[in-house]
């Protein structure tokens, strides 16, 4: 019996590439509210990051998140997703 292969994505930080569950999903949601999706299945358009604080300063300062999601990330929501990150 054939194994199922496991989805990849690349982690708009450090832009390597993992498995799926391994990585943090950050959603842009039809409403314009960006967070953390911890089901990896809410609506919206999604940016995978590994859970460092490495990763979001490198996707902070090339602003590799606003680009991922196509939307202008406040300086609040960086800061929130450090703290959520921080306590994972």
């Amino acid at each position: 019996m054939k194994q199922k292969s496991q989805p990849m994505r690349i982690c708009v930080g450090c832009g390597e590439l993992h498995p799926k569950k391994e990585l943090t999903r950050v959603v842009l949601s039809p409403t314009g509210e960006i967070s953390i999706d911890p089901t990896g299945k809410a609506p919206g358009r999604g940016a995978y990051m590994e859970a460092k604080i490495e990763c979001l300063d490198m996707a902070y300062k090339a602003k590799r998140l606003e680009r991922s999601l196509k939307h202008k990330v406040s300086e609040e929501i960086y800061e929130s997703l450090k703290e959520q990150i921080s306590h994972e």
